[in-house]
């Protein structure tokens, strides 16, 4: 039984010394193996290298801003005391402004002044304007025009008709007297020609004096895009 079981044990001892022989020649296989790979690794391309690190440093670099865009500076245009539609700009005092009569006395309608024809008109306590326009081609003479502005029976010219250059624009003229208001008994008409269109201008003062520089104001400014 002794002998058995030594027998027994041998067999074990045998058996263990193998299992761990093994365990290192598959540990020393295992770590050749690893040292073989490292040692096959390719060196790195120093180029390639040189390459990347200046992509890298572009790509990081900020993109320049863009050149700015020059636009055109416009030219200072006031508007102050300046009525601009209707393919024509004309000059007013300042503290007036001008309303639509057509749509005013169409005021449940949606007729009102248009490029070809039209009527403004701007007053307060001491000042009266009537504008008006009509598409009129081949026409040279404004006459027929000043004659539908003025009111029949209140307004009246003193004199004929004056021609005069104001602003590049040969101007028709003649002061008035009215007596449309007690308050405005003077004032003045003035009639022109502009492409296909023919303009009539009025005003009511209360001073004689006050026409001239009045119709200079409008005319200065005046333009028409016929």
């Amino acid at each position: 039984m002794f002998t058995e079981n030594i027998y027994i044990l041998w067999l074990l001892l045998l058996y263990n010394y193998f299992m761990m022989k093994n365990m290192l020649l598959t540990g020393l296989l295992v770590g050749s193996f690893l040292l073989t790979a490292c040692s096959l690794k390719a060196t790195p391309d120093p180029n390639l290298q040189i390459q990347l690190a200046v992509a890298s440093t572009l790509a990081a670099m900020p993109s320049p801003a863009p050149a700015p865009t020059n636009y055109p500076i416009p030219t200072p245009f006031k508007l102050t005391g300046l009525f601009c539609e209707y393919q024509f700009c004309i000059g007013h005092p300042p503290e007036m402004v001008f309303y639509d009569v057509v749509a005013k006395q169409n005021h449940d309608s949606p007729i009102s002044s248009t490029n070809e024809n039209g009527i403004l008109a701007a007053y307060n306590n001491s000042l009266f304007i009537q504008f008006m326009w009509q598409y009129t081609p081949g026409v040279t003479d404004p006459v027929f025009l000043m004659d539908l502005i003025l009111e029949d029976g209140l307004d009246t010219p003193l004199g004929n008709y004056n021609l005069k250059l104001i602003h590049d624009t040969n101007v028709l003229s003649s002061p008035i007297t009215t007596t449309a208001s007690p308050l405005l008994p003077f004032g003045g008409v003035a009639g022109w020609i502009c492409g296909d269109r023919a303009f009539a201008w009025k005003v009511y003062t209360a001073q004689v004096e006050s026409f001239e520089p009045l119709l200079a104001e409008a005319l200065n400014r005046f333009q028409c895009g016929d």
